[in-house]
C-alpha cells in the first residue's frame, strides 16, 4: 500500500483492481509516485485494472499531464490492464480534465466514468459475466 497526504493507492483482491484514491491537489512528484506504485500493482496481478477515485483533489497541470502520456500510458499498456475507470462526482466538476487524459488513454483502454466503487464492480461483474458466456 502507498500512502501520502495527496493519495492513497491499494490492491483489491476481490475485484483485482488497483484503487487510487487522490485526496487533494499534487504535482510532479507527488502525483508521480503514486502512478509509479500503481503500475508496479498491475505489473504483479494478472487482469489487474486500474480505478481511480477523483472526487477529491484531482486537478492536472500540463507537465503532470504529459508525463501521463509519456511514462503512465506507455508503461500501463505494458501490463494485462484493459480497463481504466475514473470515479466522479455526479456534477463533474473535473470533466475537461479527465476528457484530455481519457482521450489519449481511449486509445490503449476501455474508459469508463462511475459514481462510486460499487458501480466499478457492477461494470466487471457485467463484463466478466459476457467473457464467459462467449468462451462457452
Amino acid at each position: 500500500m502507498y500512502q501520502s497526504e495527496f493519495c492513497d493507492v491499494n490492491y483489491n483482491e476481490e475485484l483485482n483492481i488497483v484503487f487510487v484514491k487522490w485526496k487533494k491537489f499534487c504535482r510532479q512528484d507527488d502525483y508521480r509516485k503514486p502512478l509509479l506504485f500503481a503500475i508496479d500493482i498491475m505489473r504483479q496481478h494478472d487482469g489487474c485494472h486500474y480505478v481511480a477515485d477523483t472526487r477529491t483533489g484531482f486537478e492536472n497541470e500540463d507537465a503532470d499531464t504529459q508525463w501521463v502520456f509519456d511514462v503512465f500510458l506507455q508503461e500501463t499498456a505494458k501490463t494485462s490492464c484493459k480497463f481504466i475507470f475514473f470515479i466522479i462526482n455526479e456534477d463533474n466538476q473535473l470533466k475537461e480534465e479527465l476528457e484530455g487524459q481519457a482521450t489519449e488513454l481511449g486509445n490503449f483502454f476501455d474508459v469508463r466514468y462511475c459514481f462510486g466503487l460499487d458501480e466499478v464492480k457492477t461494470i466487471l461483474d457485467l463484463l466478466y459475466e459476457n467473457l464467459e458466456v462467449h468462451a462457452t
